[in-house]
């Protein structure tokens, strides 16, 4: 390597904090699907993902791509005078749009019951769910300028608490009767507690003083595009719960965000690493530490894709038993749908290493163009599947548009930098996953007990199968060794 090991023992000491933070808060969604499933039924769960989906739309224009600056120019190191001014000035204006919004959304409530979710009875619902809007948004720039500033372990507290209590009240108000309403209001609740939590905690650390806005226009020059990308993230994601809704029921809704939801598990190995990556590679770049990024890229891709490749297999063998054992027979069909969302999720979260090359070189318009290409071909391949062939084309359709983005943004990245993709390592890990995923085929598990132990021994097989073909080289060995040494 080029450089001390030491950075990288730093690196991968936080990125595997964050990252068993992540896998507790990723297991939110497995949590909740059963409880939500099976008291709401699919008709109510489909109802609950269009709020939770419409919600995350419209929080981009509320927080006007603010969030990526606050990463991108308030990292560690910044004058404290700088960093409040900055904090506080961004904060101040996503608190006015995220108001602005959620007052929007309150008054267009009665439009949006009866023509989204075709049922007049849930807008009161809606309007609760509309003051979630400015809460989640601040809640976002909050926890972007913790990581920012790189206080990943307090980072890892905030956001294991605000699960807890996120999970806990809605888990608390459904099981007591409260339905869709009560999950709503606690989605609501939660977010304000976290809130009162953060807020003053960073106040204690920058002080407060009434921002003069002095550097919005240029936060605002490079965030605005990511407003844009943020809405075609949606798009890409999430806009085929509403065309399902139209095309089919809500009851469909529910069944695919059912399956969608499982394939959803393999962000949990590339959140992690994005949150610690952005605020280092950006802070390198800026010093001029080029070589050095790349190589935190590199390393980055390599340990996401020694996780997600085998997950994605193991999700897709399992899909029929892991639905049978967290929602009921009524979400089964929706089995068939977990490998197209789940292998769809590795080409789109392979790219995160060169979307940060991007917004190093603050080409973020480059971004935006090419999810908004993608976000295109996303409602088209929707428009012309789900008709004929139900919520399977709208999975077809997401694993289309996620290998779009695969590609494009690479491509797009490789004119202003390159780094070295371990070919073989990729290889030899489908080689083993594939191992892998005939074996657990071969045992058939159905109960908890069998699925449980089919998963570590597949785990295990993985990663022996790696072992024996020499897939880590003495350095990356040298490094994971250093970082759990000194853990």
């Amino acid at each position: 390597m080029n450089t001390e090991p030491t950075t990288y023992k730093l690196f991968t000491q936080r990125t595997g904090l964050v990252g068993i933070v992540n896998l507790i808060t990723g297991l939110r969604g497995l949590i909740l699907l059963p409880i939500l499933t099976k008291t709401l039924g699919a008709f109510g769960y489909g109802v609950w993902s269009q709020i939770i989906v419409t919600i995350f739309l419209i929080v981009p224009f509320a927080t006007l791509g603010l969030g990526q600056a606050v990463t991108r120019f308030l990292t560690a190191g910044k004058n404290r005078e700088q960093i409040r001014e900055g904090f506080l000035s961004i904060f101040s204006t996503v608190l006015f749009s995220g108001l602005v919004f959620s007052v929007v959304v309150f008054a267009l409530s009665d439009i949006f019951a009866s023509t989204i979710i075709k049922d007049v009875s849930i807008a009161p619902i809606i309007k609760i769910a509309a003051f979630a809007i400015v809460l989640q948004a601040l809640n976002q720039i909050a926890l972007s300028f913790i990581i920012a500033s790189l206080y990943v372990k307090r980072y890892s507290i905030l956001l294991i608490l605000q699960t807890f209590i996120e999970v806990g009240l809605i888990a608390y108000m459904v099981l007591s009767g409260f339905g869709i309403l009560g999950a709503v209001a606690a989605l609501l609740i939660s977010r304000a507690i976290s809130l009162s939590i953060v807020l003053p905690y960073i106040l204690s650390k920058i002080g407060f003083k009434f921002p003069n806005f002095s550097n919005l226009k240029a936060y605002l020059s490079f965030s605005l595009p990511m407003i844009f990308t943020g809405v075609f993230v949606w798009i890409i994601h999430s806009s085929d719960r509403y065309m399902i809704g139209y095309f089919m029921s809500s009851a469909s809704v529910g069944i695919y965000s059912a399956a969608y939801g499982m394939g959803g598990v393999i962000p949990i190995f590339s959140n992690p690493i994005g949150i610690i990556l952005f605020p280092t590679v950006s802070k390198l770049w800026d010093e001029g530490n080029v070589s050095e990024a790349k190589t935190h890229l590199r390393f980055s891709l390599k340990y996401f894709l020694m996780l997600a490749i085998p997950s994605a297999f193991g999700l897709s063998v399992l899909a029929k038993s892991l639905l049978l054992i967290l929602s009921t027979s009524e979400f089964i069909s929706g089995a068939i749908l977990v490998p197209f969302v789940a292998f769809g999720m590795i080409l789109y979260y392979t790219v995160n290493p060169f979307h940060y090359i991007l917004t190093s070189v603050k080409r973020t318009n480059l971004i935006a163009i090419s999810l908004g290409a993608a976000s295109i071909c996303n409602i088209v391949l929707n428009i012309l599947l789900i008709p004929k062939i139900g919520i399977l084309g709208a999975a077809i359709a997401t694993l289309i548009t996620y290998a779009l983005v695969g590609i494009a943004l690479p491509v797009l990245s490789f004119k202003y930098s390159r780094f070295k993709i371990d070919w073989a390592f990729i290889i030899k890990s489908i080689i083993a996953s594939s191992i892998m995923a005939s074996l657990i085929m071969i045992f058939s598990p159905t109960g908890l007990t069998s699925v449980i132990i089919a998963i570590i021994g597949g785990a295990l097989v993985y990663f022996l199968l790696l072992f024996l073909s020499k897939s880590f080289s003495k350095d990356e060995i040298e490094v994971l060794k250093g970082a759990l040494r000194t853990r």
